[in-house]
């Protein structure tokens, strides 16, 4: 049985994909290893899990001790109000007897107070710590997915005397992508690619890109669900939760809440449609915009904010849609190339989309009749199609309906020999 070591940069608690691949090559004849982050605000994860026989994950400790330890005496200290002169007494006196240690810990003290070096700190320490994990793994196989995992899985894949097999798994197109701006991820990106040995992409439009930036067509490697979800049979109730009454439709995004996916032109579009409850499900940064948006505007009754779900329930929430939406906006070629994980569990649960015409996307729609696509940076654009669906219940159904057949088409247990190929191949 070959050994997996695996890189992911989160907490491994919402990662589909990751999870999919894992639980696959576990159950494929591979034993797997997943190195990611822990979250020491998150009591209910542990620093060690064991997914099933063949599959452990190992959270590395996310913060310095050091780190850790110069906070604790910062907060003691100030927090607590320390009289000023007594501090610089002591301080004065440790320097006296023990200059070799207390002054760089003095300039260390002052780096951590500058946002980016506590940035880099953090980050590097934790790097090397994955970088140690998988190194001392000696692993059959090497998995590094994204770019921000590729040096953890270079150095422990290719820095010893028996080089071993090195696939990079690039879920999101690194060289266009929101957050990503500077030209220095290319050249970072193009550095570890001569180094790699497989890589895979999410489709076939950014498998063409990958060709025309360095010369090679990559493995495509769909982001499906499972179709396992699809005959989920519990539900939760969300028009009892929003306290709903039981004939209003609710028209439903779920997913992150982030720059880029269009979230501002739904609010803007809201007051537009012909009925319904608008529902975000999810977290993240632009939240907190999406809210003030939505008490500015006096919808607080119409527009309802749900935290993040967990993913194995994410599918008792789906269920409640009268339609699911997937918005994202043209900033880069990294969502224009999307095929979006959050369609396809639309479709698992035979919720009708209104989507962005983006090729991936649009080809899935119109081509299984599913949902309507349109112009996502318009909201009256947006606004018309939710409004065809909701006047017109009978196409409605009928893309309900067609949800059935389209995801016998894309779902993971047809997909996961794409995956299972890619390995073979070592």
């Amino acid at each position: 049985m070959k050994r997996v070591g695996m890189f992911v940069w989160n907490h491994f608690t919402n990662d589909a994909r990751v999870m999919r691949e894992c639980t696959t090559l576990s159950k494929n004849g591979y034993d797997v290893e997943l190195i990611c982050i822990d979250d020491p605000n998150d009591p209910t994860i542990s620093k060690y899990e064991e997914i099933n026989e063949h599959f452990r994950v190992h959270r590395m400790k996310r913060y310095p001790s050091l780190l850790m330890w110069m906070q604790k005496v910062y907060r003691f200290a100030f927090e607590k109000k320390w009289p000023l002169i007594p501090m610089a007494v002591i301080w004065a006196f440790l320097v006296y007897l023990l200059p070799w240690v207390i002054i760089p810990l003095t300039i260390l003290a002052g780096l951590m107070l500058k946002t980016k070096a506590r940035v880099l700190w953090i980050r590097g320490a934790l790097i090397l710590r994955m970088m140690i994990k998988g190194h001392n793994g000696n692993y059959d196989i090497y998995h590094s997915n994204d770019l921000n995992t590729m040096p953890q899985g270079y150095v422990s894949a290719k820095w010893r005397l028996k080089k071993k097999p090195l696939i990079y798994d690039s879920h999101e197109v690194q060289t266009s992508r929101t957050g990503y701006e500077s030209p220095w991820y290319q050249k970072f990106e193009h550095f570890f690619i001569k180094r790699m040995d497989s890589m895979m992409v999410e489709n076939a439009t950014r498998a063409k890109y990958n060709e025309d930036l360095y010369g090679f067509y990559p493995a495509v490697l769909h982001n499906y669900p499972t179709e396992e979800i699809s005959i989920e049979q519990d539900k939760v109730d969300l028009h009892q939760v929003l306290e709903l009454p039981r004939d209003e439709k609710i028209l439903l995004y779920q997913g992150g809440v982030q720059t880029g996916r269009g979230l501002e032109n739904l609010v803007e579009a809201f007051p537009l449609f012909k009925e319904g409850t608008l529902v975000f499900i999810g977290d993240g940064k632009i939240k907190d915009k999406l809210v003030s948006m939505v008490k500015e505007r006096n919808l607080e009754e119409k527009i309802k904010f749900i935290p993040k779900v967990p993913l194995k329930e994410l599918p008792k929430y789906t269920k409640n849609a009268y339609l699911g939406f997937q918005v994202l906006n043209n900033v880069c070629f990294n969502h224009y190339s999307a095929s979006s994980n959050k369609l396809f569990e639309y479709m698992m649960a035979e919720v009708p989309v209104v989507a962005c015409d983006f090729p991936e996307i649009k080809s899935v729609v119109e081509e299984n009749q599913i949902g309507v696509t349109i112009d996502p940076h318009d909201p009256k654009e947006i606004a018309k199609g939710v409004n065809e669906l909701l006047e017109d219940p009978v196409k409605r159904e009928l893309f309900s309906k067609n949800c059935i057949p389209a995801r016998k088409k894309y779902n993971w247990e047809r997909e996961q020999d794409n995956l299972l190929n890619v390995y073979r191949k070592f």
